[in-house]
């Protein structure tokens, strides 16, 4: 029987410590969370459990030549190189959604406490101050009032669910669900301006992604009702914590209560310290029942990983016996950004897919390929949870409908790919892409524009007039910007009609260019994206 030898790098219930001792053909290591020790530990490890504030990067790894598991006893996997560990064939898995009812009260409790300022009275109490004056720590009811939640994932729901129990108002922006998918009624679906002009208490649910990184900024802060308490326990990145403090002392923010910040420990924060804040150290999921709950999952999850029996959970391609990812490895990275471009020229929600693959060097690829296509589509909207394995699952969550279809072809090319994107609206979006010497990916052709380019790096897609002048003009914008232009690749549909665009640079282009690119007359339509 061969051993297995489990490192445990974090704090594990005693009951879940013993699932694993129980097993014969298990070793367990218990080790306290230091770069050091764990080093030292994963020389012969067979799989490591850790919680998101150890940090697992390729240099840790490459000490672990027998590495097969990393599992994170938490949602988030910041820290872990997650390519790196693919490219090993090491298997990722978290606990996603487990602890929601945890991070869902405690949310509530900020909620109260911001409305009734507990912290104010209670250190005015503890240094003997009697409230003499009652008006001036006067607080608020929840009942009655509009809470706006931004993010209807599973923390977002529970949050909604008790806020109606105390007798508020849901209102909820999810720009990636429709109102058929919001089973409880008394949650209203609205845009984001609506809510933030509506909601007396704004709560922060949304996933860490490149979309909400600086979700929030003086704009957005601006168009909230004035006086609205402000509540994040999802992550840091969604706003910096300057603009915050600046809304509180203006007036804008009534309150402010976080769970999570730009930088943790916090200790530069303009917050820290400021009179309506409540501050709490990312406690979202430390409660005994939460940590009781996450450390007999993971274990499970582990336990019957290493067994082959099941792989729940796996945010990375399980490379199971038979399976050459070296192989695939180019025609999946074709796919993804097929889906990256398709969820970019998108501006309707997706109903359908449906792909076409032709050529022998395609044949048995439509699988991979599809969970390709449906990670690209989806990782702009669910972040680092999306992979190979869960794609499939969560395009289901959305409603969209898969196909492999024939006579999509809209390529003269005998090996290539092409997926249709069929929009609520009955717009559809077809994408044709195939391999070069079936290593580099190349996309060939976009609806009617035959458009041959790399898809890597920054690229901007432009929809323009076929006028003469865009070229130049574009050029001299971004000469004036000082950007170097690192390709140029551009087809049209017919002379004098519409042309497409894609430009690569090595940088992202900041917002002001952006803005000034869309308002030029030449332009229909100008999106930027990473791949």
């Amino acid at each position: 029987m061969s051993q297995s030898r489990v490192v445990v790098a974090t704090d594990l219930t005693p009951e879940s410590i013993a699932l694993l001792e129980a097993r014969e053909d298990f070793t367990v290591d218990i080790v306290p969370p230091k770069t050091s020790k764990v080093r030292t530990a994963l020389a012969d490890a067979t799989a490591i459990i850790t919680r998101s504030d150890f940090k697992l990067d390729a240099p840790l790894l490459e000490v672990a030549p027998r590495l097969k598991l990393i599992a994170r006893m938490s949602a988030g996997l910041t820290g872990i190189d997650i390519e790196y560990a693919t490219e090993r064939g090491i298997l990722v898995m978290n606990t996603p959604g487990v602890s929601a009812i945890a991070a869902a009260e405690l949310t509530i409790a900020l909620m109260l406490a911001l409305s009734r300022n507990l912290p104010e009275v209670h250190e005015s109490l503890r240094e003997g101050w009697w409230l003499f004056d009652r008006r001036q720590h006067v607080g608020a009811q929840l009942r009655g009032k509009t809470v706006g939640i931004i993010g209807l994932g599973r923390v977002g729901q529970r949050v909604a669910h008790l806020c109606l129990a105390f007798g508020m108002k849901a209102l909820a922006f999810d720009p990636y669900l429709r109102e058929e998918q919001v089973s409880d009624r008394r949650i209203e679906l609205v845009g984001l301006q609506e809510l933030l002009s509506a909601s007396d208490y704004v709560s922060m649910h949304v996933p860490a992604t490149n979309e909400t990184r600086d979700f929030f900024n003086a704009e957005t802060l601006a168009q909230m009702k004035r006086g609205a308490r402000f509540i994040n326990t999802s992550h840091g990145g969604i706003i910096k914590e300057a603009l915050l403090a600046e809304a509180l002392k203006s007036g804008q923010l009534g309150g402010v209560a976080l769970d999570v910040w730009n930088e943790e420990p916090p200790f530069k924060s303009p917050l820290i310290g400021l009179d309506k804040v409540i501050h709490t150290p990312h406690i979202g999921d430390n409660t005994a029942e939460a940590r009781q709950d996450l450390s007999i999952q993971i274990v499970k999850q582990v336990i019957d990983a290493l067994d082959d029996r099941d792989y729940r959970h796996v945010v990375n391609l399980p490379l199971l016996p038979g399976v050459n990812y070296q192989e695939i490895r180019p025609y999946m990275q074709l796919a993804e950004s097929i889906g990256s471009l398709q969820h970019v020229l998108a501006r309707a929600p997706i109903s359908r897919i449906a792909i076409e693959i032709i050529g022998d060097d395609m044949n048995g690829m439509i699988k991979p390929m599809t969970v390709g296509i449906l990670k690209g589509l989806l990782t702009p909207i669910h972040g680092a949870k999306v992979s190979y394995v869960n794609a499939p699952i969560l395009a289901a969550e959305h409603g969209w409908q898969i196909t492999q279809a024939k006579g999509i072809k809209i390529s003269e090319y005998s090996n290539v790919i092409t997926c249709q994107a069929t929009l609520e609206d009955g717009e559809e979006i077809s994408i044709a892409g195939a391999l070069l010497d079936r290593q580099k990916p190349y996309i060939l052709q976009i609806n009617s524009y035959r458009i041959h380019f790399e898809p890597r790096g920054h690229l901007l897609i432009m929809g323009s007039y076929d006028q003469p002048g865009v070229i130049g003009r574009v050029g001299t914008l971004m000469a004036d910007n000082d950007v170097n232009i690192a390709s140029w690749h551009t087809g049209r549909a017919e002379p004098g009609g519409h042309t497409l665009t894609v430009l690569n640079f090595d940088d992202a282009l900041p917002d002001a260019l952006m803005e000034t690119l869309r308002r030029q007359d030449f332009i229909r339509h100008v999106h930027q994206l990473r791949i």
